[in-house]
């Protein structure tokens, strides 16, 4: 749930759709040999056939953890610039798309995608300095547009289109920030899919861009300062030419940037030089007084809070919240009392008012407390508190007034997830998205005042959702732990032990998994298949105590609760073990290539993306030393054996025979280096001894995730559920498609 417009806090933007890695070599790798172009051998629909894969270079690469020698043949592939590498690349995606080019529906596929994809979405309209604004794609489009508005009866206006800055759509508009005076837009821009960003300034009546540009910006919004002469925003010190995709990322500062100055002349705001690991998001209070700043380190829930007065004598920066021992989350002010989300003796969150001037703990006023829902978020706004809870892994919403007391409960349309809800404090009205698995994204306007949601604008997508039906049932796990999972397919739909199904999952860093739209996903079910997400421990739908029950050692849990599902979904009759598949990106990659390692029976297709797959490397990379609080690192001994021990990569074993595998990256991916990839893919290979296909698709110009055109999602999205769909043997029946209707029921309706 997402109460606020600007991106989420920091650590968990680091963790979001993935993690990240980050890289040094340990020893210098032996000079490699280009490896071999193979000729893919022709894959029809008989799978008996067997592939060629390129012969992958080994090299003679061998380090000492703690005693214990590991070998690390394909090392030189995490070079992604090398030209061995891209001959590799090259030679992997003739093998994968050669494959898929043979699945006869494959194009079928795609063109209902297209056209399911076809649809005008919206984001949720917010409101600064008399101006309404908010973003819109007409269908195809491969970026979103930022409109602009005067009046909500008159015509918007195109205030920044980005497909209009490169041809191919790879340039997507990341964060914008408008000054208080709505004359003003910050907007960062990403380039192929890369984490980092560079700022521009646009002038909104005249929608020209000013001469400033920022580069170097990453995991950072900007925050205008109250009078609109510049904004504060963060960024690392450039990396050295060439090894911006790569290289480790330290040394995270603070700087504001007065409008009409070169980025060389941007104030240095605050830095902690001694912390290098450390980063910084930094923002105006409403009022202008106070710059407030969170201090993160990697993706651990724990930070610090400081900040700093705008006027007056003192300007130094003030430590309030100093003790790294919990999640801080500044949420808004009246004067010096500070209102701050926190889970500080309460795994599942309480909100606090701190005074600054006695800011000890003995003088802190609760005003939420902790309750048996998940306090997810909480944004000030209408003269309250807006309050998201998740009750079972989905949301409820709740107003408080300002001493806390619970004054209505908002009725949303269904059991779903919302986002949205900008605003200012005396704001009495706002708009917020609401989406379920068969409810595409549709906005809401909200009356503070009543408590009452109208609709506000619907999507119209090409399909029925009264076809469908979701269910949440609950299943034992490995432990015994009751764990939550949402099974969403056709309305009776035969429960034989047959249907093809699509399990999902995560399972890390405080990630919660609600129910929502995913218009790539009817492709799966308009064709019988069965889509199940479960919410495993390491997530973060109950609470930091489930949180912690799936990291460091305990990250086994998550892998147990993934195959347990699997087998509750045999139990149930919905599918058997050749008729599943399964898929995660990121951390869920992880988890997927951790469950075909330990588990090669369970599944019949796997699809693992951007997944962290050398548990003993990553933190080596760009980022990846963000993460050692979630996973632990191989450099520390205690930490080494249980690393180890799941690290997909080191797990494989030669004769095995796995299930049909694609494993998914991308050139530009710098937060999960594409080197986790391609090394796995070629130790997968020459483990495998079945005949069914162990394949690697890599997309150029392309990242992580965020940002992607459109044309690559619906290419991506149509290669994988032709690849699942034909490795399940699913292919026999064309889909049945559903006539345009509208898919946003009136708040109030229960059926999700």
């Amino acid at each position: 749930m997402r109460l606020m417009t600007r991106t989420v806090p920091l650590a968990l933007a680091l963790a979001t759709v993935s993690c990240g890695t980050t890289e040094e070599d340990i020893k210098a790798d032996p000079e490699p040999t280009a490896p071999a172009t193979a000729e893919p051998v022709a894959a029809p629909a008989e799978k008996e056939n067997v592939i060629v894969y390129p012969d992958t270079k080994e090299v003679a690469q061998e380090d000492d953890y703690h005693g214990t020698v590991v070998k690390d043949p394909y090392r030189w592939l995490e070079d992604p610039d090398a030209e061995d590498t891209k001959a590799w690349v090259t030679a992997e995606n003739k093998v994968t798309f050669g494959y898929l080019e043979q699945i006869k529906a494959r194009e079928e596929i795609k063109t209902r995608l297209t056209e399911l994809w076809n649809y005008a979405r919206y984001s949720s309209t917010f409101k600064e300095g008399g101006r309404y604004f908010f973003y819109k794609n007409d269908g195809l489009q491969n970026q979103s547009v930022l409109y602009t508005q005067k009046a909500l009866d008159q015509e918007p206006e195109v205030l920044l289109d980005p497909n209009t800055l490169s041809k191919d759509g790879t340039i997507a508009l990341s964060e914008i920030a408008i000054s208080d005076d709505g004359k003003r837009l910050a907007y960062s821009l990403s380039d192929g899919g890369s984490d980092w960003k560079t700022w521009k300034v646009r002038d909104i009546e005249t929608k020209k861009d000013l001469p400033d540009e920022i580069k170097w910006s990453k995991f950072s919004d900007a925050s205008w300062a109250k009078d609109g002469s510049g904004f504060y925003y963060s960024r690392y010190p450039a990396p050295k030419e060439g090894d911006d995709l790569e290289e480790a990322n330290y040394f995270h500062k603070v700087y504001f940037h007065k409008l009409g100055t070169p980025q060389e002349k941007d104030q240095l705001v605050f830095e902690e030089p001694e912390h290098k690991e450390r980063g910084f998001d930094a923002r105006v209070t409403e009022d202008g007084k106070f710059l407030v700043i969170h201090v993160w380190k990697g993706t651990d829930r724990r930070n610090r809070l400081y900040y700093k007065a705008l006027s007056g004598r003192d300007k130094k920066v003030k430590r309030i919240l100093d003790d790294f021992d919990a999640a801080y989350e500044f949420v808004g002010n009246k004067g010096n009392t500070f209102y701050i989300r926190t889970d500080l003796a309460a795994p599942k969150g309480r909100l606090v008012a701190i005074d600054i001037r006695k800011p000890q703990k003995k003088f802190w006023k609760e005003i939420v407390s902790e309750g048996e829902d998940k306090i997810e978020s909480v944004k000030m706004i209408g003269g309250g508190f807006l309050v998201g809870k998740l009750h079972n892994a989905y949301d409820k919403l709740t107003f408080h007034d300002y001493a806390g007391k619970a004054l209505r409960e908002i009725e949303l349309p269904a059991i779903g997830s919302v986002g949205g809800f900008s605003g200012k404090s005396q704001d009495k009205e706002t708009w917020y998205t609401f989406t379920s698995f068969t409810y595409p994204n549709t906005v809401f306007h909200l009356d503070l005042t009543t408590g009452k949601s109208t609709l506000f604008r619907k999507p119209e997508v090409k399909f029925n959702p009264d076809d469908y039906e979701t269910q949440q049932v609950w299943y034992a796990s490995k432990d015994g732990t009751k764990i939550p999972m949402f099974v969403v397919h056709k309305k009776g739909l035969e429960m034989n032990g047959e249907n093809p199904t699509y399990l999902y999952g995560y399972g890390g860093f405080n990630i919660s998994l609600t129910p929502s739209f995913s218009v790539g996903l009817l492709g799966w079910l308009e064709r019988g298949g069965v889509f199940a997400l479960p919410n495993l421990r390491g997530g973060g739908e109950f609470g930091e105590a489930w949180h912690e029950a799936g990291m460091l050692e305990k990250k086994q849990n998550v892998f147990d609760d993934f195959a347990w599902a699997a087998k509750h979904l045999f139990a149930m009759g919905v599918t058997k073990s050749d008729k599943l598949a399964i898929g995660g990106g990121s951390n869920g990659g992880l988890l997927v290539g951790a469950t075909i390692t330990q588990n090669p029976d369970l599944v019949g297709a796997a699809i693992a993306q951007v997944g962290v797959l050398d548990m003993l490397r990553y933190h080596r990379f760009t980022i990846g030393h963000a993460w050692v609080s979630e996973y632990g690192s191989a450099d520390v001994a205690e930490q080494f054996p249980f690393l180890h021990a799941y690290s997909p990569l080191h797990n494989l074993k030669a004769g095995t025979k796995y299930p049909s595998t694609m494993i998914t990256t991308a050139d530009h991916d710098d937060r999960v280096v594409p080197a986790h990839s391609f090394k796995f893919a070629a130790a997968l290979q020459k483990a495998h001894a079945g005949d069914n296909p162990v394949i690697i698709r890599i997309e150029t110009r392309a990242g992580h995730g965020a940002g992607k055109p459109t044309t690559k999602i619906i290419e991506e999205t149509a290669d994988k559920w032709a690849f699942l769909l034909h490795e399940l043997g699913a292919l026999d029946e064309a889909p049945a498609t559903g006539e345009q209707v509208s898919a946003a029921p009136s708040p109030g309706a229960k059926t999700p």
